[in-house]
């Protein structure tokens, strides 16, 4: 088993094609890599050229998903998948995504260099299109891969810049959107031992506990209402006392607070939850300032690691809305839903790596995800699934995040160390 010491000469690979990655695809103040763009294309490229002179076989699927093997001496063990997306959100930064595929284009390089023979295949998988910033449909490359894109997505969903359809996008680039309406899959699911992923992490949980990995417990699911919508009624805002208002904006007040109550009753009950309102607005034809507003309308973005008490916020926020509107005169109608299963990761795989991480004195802790990853789909897809996450200041999808390479480094040794486990079994 290898050193913590072992991998500079692949560290130093990395840090060159993270700088590499940032040259080509410089937006300012940030990168921007666009899905089934220029940007996603030329990472791609770079990581095909990559894998290449490492002296792996190199071949895409029919939605444009890069997949980069080093062979293994019994091909017909199933394979140890690594993997993640190459697209970025517009002025962005250089990491998300990225620092998954150079980690197992590093990790390709370090198995190559020790020349010690390993009995299964291990294949790098760049992913096309996982950021929502490009078009809005979630894990686009990883569920064609999986033959799990509803055939309307490929015609109804339009990139933000361009207007035109996922479909006419993937034409453009050369691949097949006919296969992903037919629903065929990329590969079967049977032929994949495990899927690995590594990633920033995209809040500050590492940053403040100073620990420089994370091992993810599992990524969470979400419940979003888009079409959230407060009825009151207009009136003037001189001559209506406070009894007799139907006050929209009062009405969603009420209702913001009592789902912060409810997140404040999980947390200190030990759950995992987190909830958003990202939008929210009075109706700019109707409001003035000497009017009572009729009408609010706003977002709910609900997540957790536990389906359990997702569904056991939806039946609360229910009540909570029918309560407010009877006290308040208003309604409060939380519109149409979507909900995303969380994935839970592999508790063997999580176990492999607390070990390695004490064996080779790695810091580590365990943490949720809360952003959606391609591995997310991977592991509801019944493959053992892990992920790492790497310390990160400033978040994500901003031009500052801050990634150390030092950090990095000691991450993509602790994936290492897994994968030369796992091409043994």
């Amino acid at each position: 088993m290898m050193s913590i010491d072992d991998a500079a000469s692949e560290i130093a690979l990395s840090a060159k094609l993270f700088d590499v990655l940032r040259e080509r695809s410089l937006d300012p103040p940030g990168v921007s890599r666009a899905s089934y763009g220029e940007g996603e294309r030329m990472a791609h490229e770079v990581a095909r050229r990559t894998a290449t002179m490492l002296g792996c076989e190199v071949h895409t699927d029919f939605a444009g998903n890069l997949y980069m093997t080093l062979p293994g001496t019994d091909r017909s063990l199933p394979a140890v998948m690594i993997g993640s997306h190459l697209d970025a959100v517009p002025h962005g930064g250089n990491f998300d995504g990225a620092a998954g595929v150079v980690a197992g284009l590093g990790t390709l390089a370090r198995l190559q260099r020790s020349g010690r023979p390993r009995k299964r295949d291990v294949v790098v998988m760049g992913i096309r299109a996982e950021e929502l910033s490009w078009f809005p449909a979630p894990y686009i490359g990883s569920r064609a891969a999986m033959g799990l894109i509803p055939p309307e997505v490929l015609d109804t969903v339009v990139r933000r810049d361009t207007g035109r359809t996922l479909a006419s996008h993937i034409a453009e680039e050369g691949f097949d959107p006919e296969s992903i309406r037919a629903g065929r899959r990329a590969f079967d699911p049977q032929r994949v031992h495990c899927f690995l992923e590594l990633h920033i992490e995209q809040g500050p949980v590492l940053v403040d506990a100073d620990v420089p990995v994370g091992i993810v417990t599992g990524i969470r699911g979400n419940i979003r209402c888009r079409h959230c919508r407060v009825t009151g009624q207009y009136a003037h805002a001189g001559a209506v006392p406070r009894p007799q208002r139907r006050d929209a904006v009062l009405g969603a007040a009420a209702f913001i607070h009592a789902l912060e109550r409810l997140w404040l009753d999980y947390e200190n009950d030990g759950r995992d939850f987190v909830a958003t309102v990202g939008q929210l607005g009075t109706d700019a034809d109707h409001h003035t300032i000497t009017k009572i507003a009729g009408d609010v309308r706003f977002t709910i973005d609900m997540r957790s690691e536990d389906e359990a008490i997702l569904d056991d916020a939806w039946r609360r926020l229910a009540d909570i809305a029918t309560q407010i509107s009877r006290e308040r005169g208003v309604t409060i109608d939380l519109g149409s839903h979507t909900r995303a299963p969380a994935a839970t990761m592999d508790a063997g795989l999580r176990r492999q790596l607390l070990h390695h991480a004490g064996k080779q004195g790695i810091r580590v802790m365990n943490v949720p995800s809360g952003g959606g990853h391609d591995c997310a789909v991977f592991a509801n897809s019944g493959i053992r699934s892990a992920m790492i996450f790497v310390r990160n200041d400033h978040g994500s999808h901003n031009p500052d995040e801050h990634m150390e390479i030092s950090d990095f480094g000691q991450a993509m040794r602790l994936m290492m160390a897994l994968v030369d486990e796992l091409v043994s079994e």
